[in-house]
């Protein structure tokens, strides 16, 4: 009898122990699972559930309409107003204009008697011969006996500074290269076959030069007004030079635009260009560098609200169910708040202080609420415990926006010139990219020619005088 009840005992725990070998198996493939699927979501971030540029979305799924919504077909939709370009005035016209009149019926060969309706008009736009101005200067030398010396008569400053391209063909170069993203090759053939000028790439190379020269005034100004502004918003992206990775620093304000390549993107950039007493706002997103520039400086700082919706969304995105849930909370909390904003116009101004306030009161209880003891859950709620006022101080301070798409859209012609040019070889190449940077970032701000103030500043390097400045005459 003993024998026959030992071999039951010992068939249920040699089962047994194959049941916890196959559990703590099962444990460890659940938690490789979870890794994996962990690093599947981080690699799936594309430029809605992270800071990163939509144009790292190598493939982007196609938008699913609304329920409800028929897909748009290309061109005018029905129901849209015509748009017509307006007739030029008559102030504008260099010739007299022609007039076409019928005498015979085109059908039938009948004769025609006037008609009361409207003329056809018809203006035609072209363009001229281009005009090249091809002067020469003569300076004649002259023998003092004293000195024993030969003298030459001065040339004028334009002449003798600007040499064989002069202001107009100086300030045309520079706006091909700088706005145009043209190369000198690309530059060369425009101006051999289009204006019919040959010019080498060094002498081209000498005019951008000249042309850089002549914005270090207007550059200057604006860096050194930099630090007195309420509100800026500042973003930076990579800049490539001779093989090296630098970083260009955008900062926008209220009336201009300065760009500043830089080797490094911390915080002492920040520390340079805007010091420790930095009085304003400073609409950023939440890399390190700002938050040091907060931490050490005590600046009051906005966060990027559209840079946490991307990493809320990224939440929703992760296999854990927990942290999934807690994304859509914080999430759904978030469009509230938007929807708040978007009513500014209805609501009056006191009810929409007060339902802004309520809608930030609850994205910040969302935040801290019933968090998931998972990595990504608590990081967020850390987040929102040590900087979560700072992604609201839009709604105390008057004039500061929630997000930081101003900087954002700024940059996006760096960007796209980075892609064209691949970026700088030296300091001389980067002195020139901050400054026609600056000037056409700003004069887009403004409003303004870029070529006509290009112009303007080239005649006045030329002149030896004073460089307009870019923030006008009240600047």
């Amino acid at each position: 009898m003993g024998v026959e009840a030992t071999a039951p005992c010992a068939n249920c725990e040699r089962l047994q122990a194959q049941i916890d070998a196959l559990t703590a198996t099962i444990a460890e493939l659940r938690a490789a699972l979870a890794h994996v699927q962990a690093q599947l979501a981080a690699a799936r971030k594309d430029s809605s559930t992270s800071s990163k540029p939509p144009s790292s979305d190598i493939v982007k799924p196609p938008k699913t309409p609304l329920p409800g919504q028929d897909q748009r077909r290309r061109g005018g939709q029905p129901g849209h107003p015509k748009h017509e370009r307006a007739l030029l005035p008559p102030e504008l016209l260099t010739a007299p204009a022609r007039d076409y009149l019928l005498d015979l019926c085109p059908d039938c060969g009948h004769g025609l008697r006037p008609a009361d309706n409207a003329v056809r008009v018809v203006q035609q736009i072209d363009v001229a011969d281009v005009p090249v101005l091809a002067e020469e200067h003569r300076s004649h030398p002259g023998w003092c006996p004293h000195c024993q010396k030969v003298h030459y008569a001065s040339l004028p400053a334009r002449v003798e500074r600007g040499g064989l391209v002069g202001p107009r063909l100086t300030t045309l170069i520079a706006y091909l290269k700088g706005a145009c993203h043209a190369s000198y090759s690309t530059i060369r053939k425009f101006l051999r076959d289009v204006v019919g000028v040959t010019l080498s790439r060094g002498q081209l190379a000498k005019a951008i030069g000249k042309v850089s020269s002549a914005l270090d005034q207007p550059y200057q100004e604006l860096l050194d007004k930099l630090p007195r502004q309420p509100r800026l918003a500042v973003d930076e992206t990579g800049h490539p030079d001779q093989g090296q990775r630098w970083w260009t620093w955008c900062f926008r304000a209220g009336l201009y635009t300065l760009f500043k390549i830089d080797p490094t993107r911390s915080g002492n950039v920040l520390l340079e260009v805007l010091g420790q007493e930095f009085n304003g706002v400073l609409g950023c997103d939440y890399f390190s560098a700002y938050r040091r520039y907060l931490r050490e400086c005590g600046a009051v700082v906005q966060f990027c609200l559209a840079h946490l919706i991307r990493d809320v969304k990224f939440l929703t995105t992760l296999p854990d169910g927990r942290d999934r849930a807690y994304g859509e909370r914080l999430r759904e909390a978030l469009r509230s708040l938007f929807g708040v904003i978007h009513q500014r116009e209805v609501l009056g101004p006191r009810v929409f202080q007060w339902q802004l306030r309520a809608a930030r009161d609850e994205v910040l209880r969302q935040a801290t609420f019933a968090v998931p003891a998972t990595k990504h859950s608590q990081n967020m709620a850390k987040r929102f415990e040590k900087h979560g006022e700072a992604y609201f101080e839009f709604v105390t301070t008057p004039n500061v926006e929630p997000t930081n798409n101003l900087a954002e859209q700024a940059i996006r012609f760096v960007v796209i010139d980075r892609q064209i040019t691949q970026g700088t070889r030296g300091e001389k190449g980067r002195r020139w990219c901050e400054r026609i940077w600056t000037v056409i970032a700003t004069c887009a701000q403004q409003g303004r020619s870029v070529f006509e103030y290009l112009q303007a500043a080239v005649a006045a390097s030329f002149e030896e005088t004073a460089a307009p400045s870019l923030l006008g005459e009240g600047g």
